[in-house]
C-alpha cells in the first residue's frame, strides 16, 4: 500500500495514514556513538556566499578526520547534484532544500556521526526547524561572518557579479535578505581571521562540550 505524505502546518512532512509505525532497533544512537568514541552533532555553518563556510568546514573535517573522528560534510552545492537536484532557488525550493538536508543530517547523527553542513540558509525559521529535529546540544549553529564587500571581493564562483548584472535573481545579500543568527553557538570572524583560527575555535568548543576527546 502506498503511503501518502502531506505537509503539516509546521512545515514538517508527516504520514497521511496510520498504517506505518516507527521501528525501534536494538542498536541505537548511544551505542553507535560509543562505538565511535564521540558524541554526534550537526555543525551548521551559515553565512553569505563567499564568507568561507565550505572552506572552514572542509579544513575542520580534515582536522577531525586526522584525529580519528567519524565525520561527513554536506555541502550546499553538492547536495543539488542528487538529493536536491529537482529544486530551484525560489523561496519554497530553498526552504525544502534545507528541510531535506536537516532530515539527512538527523539520520547521520543517529548513526553516531559528526555532521558538518555548509549552507547559506538565510532564514532563521529554517535553521530553527533543523534544530528542532535534533536533541539537546546536537545542533551547533556557526555563523561564518564576513561583510558583503569582502564576500563580493572574494566572489569565488562569480555569483555576485552575475547578481549585480541581473543574471541571478533573489541572490542573498543583494536582492534577498540574510537573517544572521541572533545567538549562535559559535561566531567566526572569517573576514579578518585566518581559517586556522576558526578551526581551532570550533575544535575547542567541541572538546569543551564533550563531542570529542
Amino acid at each position: 500500500m502506498t503511503t501518502i505524505i502531506k505537509e503539516s502546518d509546521a512545515g514538517v512532512t508527516v504520514p497521511a495514514t496510520d498504517n506505518i509505525v516507527w521501528h525501534q532497533h536494538s542498536v541505537d544512537k548511544a551505542a553507535r556513538a560509543e562505538n565511535k568514541q564521540q558524541q554526534p552533532c550537526v555543525l551548521w555553518f551559515t553565512g553569505l556566499s563567499g564568507s568561507g563556510k565550505s572552506t572552514v568546514a572542509g579544513a575542520l573535517e580534515n582536522e577531525l578526520h586526522k584525529a580519528g573522528y567519524h565525520t561527513y560534510l554536506l555541502d550546499g552545492d553538492n547536495v543539488r547534484f542528487g538529493l536536491c537536484g529537482d529544486l530551484g532557488f525560489s523561496y519554497a525550493d530553498r526552504k525544502e532544500n534545507i528541510r531535506r538536508v536537516g532530515e539527512v543530517a538527523k539520520l547521520m547523527v543517529d548513526a553516531g556521526v559528526i555532521v558538518l553542513t555548509a549552507f547559506i540558509s538565510p532564514h532563521r525559521q529554517e535553521r530553527e526547524l533543523v534544530r528542532s529535529l535534533l536533541g539537546d546540544s546536537e545542533f551547533i549553529e556557526i555563523h561564518v561572518d564576513a561583510d558583503l564587500a569582502t564576500c563580493e571581493q572574494r566572489d569565488p564562483k562569480g555569483l555576485y557579479k552575475k547578481a549585480r548584472a541581473g543574471e541571478i535573481k533573489n541572490f542573498t545579500g543583494i536582492d534577498s535578505v540574510y537573517e544572521a543568527p541572533i545567538e549562535p553557538e559559535l561566531y567566526l570572524d572569517n573576514g579578518n581571521n585566518p581559517v586556522s583560527i576558526s578551526v581551532q575555535q570550533i575544535v575547542t568548543y567541541l572538546s569543551q562540550q564533550g563531542h570529542i576527546k
